[in-house]
């Protein structure tokens, strides 16, 4: 075989194996749309039920709160189910999605569905919706707000180490812990902490329309099971998803077998990570969360 004729072969066979990759690419870049589309706009047209999960440490979420504003304009949207699953977070965080739900619950109903946690800013958020269900063993409650501090003079002093601050006033950054605590810290700390805790309570009586002795009894920072809930008036019933969609169905007069369709919060520049993950497989990414200013949360575990 001549030299001319070797060229030629390996010219088409390379053409042939561009054309296969080509291929390749085209229709996993077109795999990849339709699933974003599928995954972004769930049954486009159709009447539906729409939920959202809210879990590990709530922050204030921009991209959720838009979010929910869409699941409210959307008129296929017949209702909202919001699973909860975590320990709470910052107090701006449960607020804005409090409010966040309460909006959507003006165009539509809202059903709180507690899976194994909602506690604190957790709790907060499921005030937002029209009816709250949880397991008998979720454990929800732990209605309050702290502010933690860590007074480091002591050990800084065993090392030879003297801070030096340079400040306006008295109270500028306090607690700080470079600096004792001092009493009029301590005071001014509690009445923002006693501001706070005063909202939230008043969310737990207006929402659960309680009187004062059963709001005392709830308030005090304690943790309730589910059923311990149901009995103190904090919930509504007992069941999960599927009694949040028979309540729907029987008190909302939503269509029977309405689908449910899982709606989530897509970073912009993730979306297609995310899609892929979910072909091949989960990695594993390490996570940090600073927590600033006022918490509403029980028990965090902050790595």
């Amino acid at each position: 075989m001549s030299l001319d004729a070797i060229k030629i072969l390996d010219r088409r066979k390379l053409k042939r194996s561009r054309a296969l990759w080509r291929g390749f690419a085209i229709t996993a870049v077109s795999v990849v749309l339709i699933m974003a589309l599928v995954r972004l706009d769930g049954l486009v047209g159709q009447a539906h039920i729409a939920t959202i999960a809210v879990t590990k440490i709530i922050v204030d979420d921009r991209d959720r709160l838009e979010l929910l504003q869409g699941i409210a304009d959307d008129p296929d949207a017949k209702a909202l189910i919001v699973t909860i699953n975590t320990p709470g977070g910052t107090v701006v965080g449960g607020e804005s999605l409090y409010l966040a739900l309460r909006e959507v619950a003006k165009q539509k109903p809202v059903v709180a569905v507690m899976r194994e946690l909602a506690t604190s800013a957790g709790y907060m958020i499921a005030l937002g919706a029209d009816y709250i269900v949880a397991r008998q063993s979720t454990i929800t409650g732990s209605i309050g707000v702290l502010m933690q501090s860590t007074d480091m003079t002591g050990l800084l002093t065993k090392l030879g180490i003297k801070p030096a601050v340079v400040k306006s006033s008295p109270l500028k950054a306090q607690p700080n812990p470079l600096e004792p605590f001092s009493d009029d810290a301590r005071r001014a700390s509690q009445e923002i902490v006693t501001n706070m805790q005063d909202m939230f309570v008043s969310l737990v009586r207006d929402r659960r329309d309680m009187d004062d002795a059963s709001l005392r009894k709830v308030s005090d920072g304690r943790i309730f099971t589910g059923g311990q809930a149901l009995n103190n008036g904090l919930i509504d019933a007992i069941g999960g998803e599927a009694a949040a969609v028979t309540w729907l169905e029987t008190k909302k007069n939503l269509q029977k077998d309405l689908p449910v369709v899982k709606v989530a919060v897509r970073q912009k520049s993730g979306m297609v990570r995310e899609i892929l993950e979910d072909l091949i497989g989960k990695t594993s990414f390490s996570e940090r969360l600073r927590l600033d200013g006022l918490i509403s949360l029980w028990h965090p575990n902050i790595k």
